[in-house]
């Protein structure tokens, strides 16, 4: 998702946008995998955005790219390997219910396009804003600080509904949803850099895209885990692996990967700073 799932990139185009698929699952004959799966029991192959940081990217810089590493390792694949598509509609058609890979590294649990795992983070949207002035301390949208202040959000995501209750969307700059970010930057990254400028005086954005550029811009800057909205919009999600409905045994293996590896898991996550809660909402940091 270039925001932006993701691409919102695809966990906020996951968590904004319906993709029309057929409801039928594909029929399977017998697989290379588990009996009844198309799952490779010798490569991890891994269905993609190739421009999608901090997620993916055709360099393997991706968090998800190290998570898929980490799968790979874990789990005795000798490789991982890579269908691109970008995030966008037709996205899980073209790749995993085509076939051609066997895992989403990262979708928004709920989503009935795949077969959700067991969670392995959970994330929340947040506001970015500069540190040392008046806007120390705001936790919620609704705080009167912000006003006379000007948001940048991405149309369509969860927040902009509690920015309208508030009676800030008047003042506010809309960025688009769906980008390709093979052609432009990521709208997260855009948002960042016009906080940074003065064009807007805070961002509200997914959190781990949020995390990813707040630390890249190396400035002073507060993310703010939006935890403490009274009304409107959830804005805490659970992020999943996406696999096809007929891999139930894949299914459960990537389950057993993930409760034997969430230490690791999140380490990963937070290198690349993603904000993480736990299931009271307090944040992770180790």
């Amino acid at each position: 998702m270039g925001h932006k799932f993701p691409r919102f990139r695809w966990a906020a185009a996951a968590l904004a946008l319906t993709v029309a698929l057929p409801g039928s699952a594909f029929a399977q004959g017998a697989g290379l995998g588990a009996a009844g799966e198309l799952v490779d029991p010798d490569v991890l192959r891994v269905c993609a955005d190739p421009s999608n940081m901090p997620f993916t990217d055709e360099n393997g810089q991706g968090f998800e790219n190290k998570l898929a590493e980490l799968v790979a390792a874990k789990l005795g694949r000798k490789s991982v390997a890579y269908t691109w598509f970008p995030m966008a509609t037709g996205f899980v058609r073209n790749t995993l219910r085509a076939n051609r890979c066997d895992i989403i590294m990262g979708y928004a649990q709920g989503d009935e396009l795949v077969q959700n795992t067991n969670a392995y983070y959970r994330s929340t949207y947040v506001m970015v804003y500069k540190k040392g002035g008046d806007l120390d301390g705001v936790e919620t949208i609704e705080d009167p600080k912000l006003a006379d202040k000007r948001l940048g959000i991405v149309g369509g995501t969860p927040p902009s509904a509690n920015m309208a209750a508030a009676k800030l969307m008047k003042k506010a700059k809309n960025y688009p949803l769906m980008v390709d970010t093979r052609l432009a930057p990521s709208m997260a990254e855009v948002m960042i850099k016009d906080m940074l400028a003065g064009v807007i005086d805070v961002a509200v954005l997914w959190g781990p895209m949020a995390g990813y550029y707040a630390k890249q811009a190396n400035a002073d800057l507060a993310v703010v885990p939006l935890v403490k909205e009274k009304t409107g919009s959830r804005m805490v999600y659970r992020i999943t692996m996406g696999v096809r409905p007929s891999d139930q045994e894949w299914k459960r293996t990537l389950n057993n990967f993930i409760k034997d590896n969430q230490g690791e898991i999140n380490k990963l996550l937070l290198e690349y700073n993603v904000p993480l809660l736990d299931e009271r909402d307090q944040p992770i940091t180790e």
